[in-house]
């Protein structure tokens, strides 16, 4: 019975499933050693995949045991670990430091050698003032860190994605003064009514799909000699979080309002930070956007999402002075950057795609007219 008992009190820690697709995983930073004490809900361990990375969590209170070390390859369900929770709580042991006991003639010799000791400190104290301090070299040194699973799957299709394309970038910008006045004039109604800010981003994805839809070429993909166009419009959200860079799908765009955008990135922006995004999030998207505006980047050549054609960079709003109807006027203006793959897309192509992104951001009832 006592046997049994304890059997439940210790609880095995498995690797759950993280996608249909994920059969395995690679384990990253340990956040409690083996050994250690470990409260419920409690971070334990990171484990790192193509695509995302999960943290495990205590499911109890109790001692940790772990068989597993960091760049370990688990597989799905495998056991890789317990928790004891008889093990109980780690004991501190205080030690008391105990008075040193003087013998009667130490005590008596004391006074004395007080009196040496201050001769001597003060003998020394009239040396170091005469000689001049040691200068201390401060030493260069480097820190090391280990790469995670997904760093190295972005380095490597990031240096694939340049050497398998004819990658070109091509640039234009746009007057937001139309946007801001919308966003200003609905926002609280849109609130209200959508439980959901109306940010930038709706915009431009809007924008996008219309493009797509005029210049369907830049919705397509090489596969052998063909090239395939797509008849549905997904387009990939770039998001920067604290592991690196993802880039979750927002799908059928074509058929989702203002709105539906809003609260598909705001749900995206919270399962990054959280970790719990998932494999089928960041699958598929023959579109990228990419908003390096919110870090104050003014202008930059965003790399492809390979196998996709097209990637359309947002920047930096600034207040620059503008030629309208021959009169100069301040006005928030934004770079835009289109990079391309040149082997489907022409420079013609490419440059007319991003006008029209252009002109339907500074008219946004060009997205209500279908024009």
């Amino acid at each position: 019975m006592e046997k049994r008992k304890h059997e439940i009190m210790k609880e095995e820690i498995k690797v759950p499933a993280m996608g249909e697709s994920i059969t395995e995983a690679t384990v990253g930073q340990i956040l409690k050693p083996s050994g250690s004490h470990v409260k419920m809900d409690e971070e334990i361990l990171e484990l790192e995949t193509d695509k995302v990375n999960q943290v495990l969590y205590a499911s109890q209170t109790g001692v940790l045991t772990l068989t597993v070390e960091t760049d370990d390859v688990v597989k799905i369900d495998q056991v890789i670990g317990l928790i004891d929770s008889d093990g109980g709580k780690p004991e501190k042991k205080e030690e008391k430091a105990s008075a040193p006991v003087l013998k009667k003639e130490e005590k008596k010799s004391e006074k004395g050698i007080r009196h040496s000791r201050e001769a001597f400190v003060a003998e020394i104290g009239k040396q170091e003032k005469s000689a001049p301090p040691p200068t201390m070299k401060k030493e260069r040194g480097e820190t090391r860190r280990r790469m995670t699973k997904i760093r190295k799957v972005i380095a490597k299709r990031l240096v694939e994605a340049q050497a398998a394309t004819a990658m070109l970038t091509t640039f234009n910008e746009a007057d937001l003064s139309q946007v801001m006045k919308l966003r200003t004039k609905y926002k609280e109604a849109f609130i209200k009514e959508h439980d959901a800010k109306l940010g930038f981003m709706s915009f431009f994805v809007k924008a996008v799909v219309s493009a797509l839809e005029t210049f369907p070429d830049i919705n397509s993909y090489i596969d052998g000699d063909e090239i395939v166009h797509r008849d549905y419009y997904d387009i990939g959200i770039a998001v920067g979080t604290e592991r690196g860079l993802i880039v979750p799908v927002l799908r059928d765009c074509d058929q989702k309002n203002f709105a539906d955008i809003e609260k598909g990135i705001i749900e995206f922006a919270e399962k990054a930070r959280a970790g719990t995004i998932s494999v089928n999030d960041l699958q598929g998207g023959g579109f990228t956007i990419t908003n390096g505006g919110i870090y104050g980047s003014m202008l930059s050549t965003p790399i492809l999402n390979h196998p996709q054609v097209g990637i359309l960079g947002m920047h930096n709003i600034q207040k620059r002075a503008v030629v309208v109807n021959d009169e100069i006027v301040i006005r928030p203006m934004m770079y835009l950057a289109l990079s391309y793959d040149h082997r489907i897309v022409d420079g013609k192509e490419a440059v007319s795609f991003l006008v029209h992104v252009k002109n339907c951001l500074e008219d946004p009832s060009r997205l209500l007219l279908g024009v």
